[in-house]
Order: C-alpha cells, then sequence, then structure tokens
C-alpha cells in the first residue's frame, strides 16, 4: 500500500537569520530525498516584555524595559513510503 505521509517541522528560534538559514538547509536535505515541501510557512512572533526597577531602593520610577522575540517557521514535508496494510507512523518534531 502506497502512502502519503506528512512531516510537520516546527522551528522556534530567538535569532530569525539563523532560523532561516536551517529552514533552508531542512529544505534542501528533503528536496535532495525526493520529498516535496511546503514552506518555511513564516508563523506569528512572539514577543515577551519584561519591565524592571533600574535600583530597588532609590529612583523608583526609573525603569528599563526589556523583550525576547521567539520567531517560529513551519515546514511540511509529503513523502510516499511503503507500509504495510494496517500500519501507520506518526512523525511530530
Amino acid at each position: 500500500m502506497t502512502n502519503g505521509q506528512r512531516i510537520r517541522i516546527r522551528l522556534k528560534a530567538f535569532d530569525h537569520r539563523m532560523l532561516d538559514q536551517s529552514a533552508v538547509e531542512i529544505v534542501e536535505t528533503a528536496k535532495r530525498t525526493g520529498a516535496r515541501v511546503a514552506g518555511p510557512i513564516p508563523l506569528p512572533t512572539l514577543i515577551e516584555k519584561f519591565t524592571v526597577n533600574r535600583s530597588p531602593h532609590v529612583d523608583k520610577k526609573s525603569m528599563d524595559q526589556f523583550e525576547i522575540r521567539t520567531h517560529k517557521r513551519l515546514l511540511d514535508e509529503l513523502k510516499k513510503l511503503d507500509l504495510p496494510a494496517g500500519g501507520d507512523i506518526t512523525i511530530k518534531i
């Protein structure tokens, strides 16, 4: 039985350049094996903001703000796998 298997890969990183480079390498590797690839699809960036006092004892109105941005990408790979009847493989990364 020939079955189309979908592999969904979610990538997360703080640096978007590194994330895009990793996605390109995964796509190139998947295409060499003959898989169809959809993506990389950019997902919404998670922005976490933190406000802290500069000094805990004096000057309470003086504060610093920091933020962490988590960039996300989604890749779908479609492969044809030869599976025995009744067999199923689930891959989640």
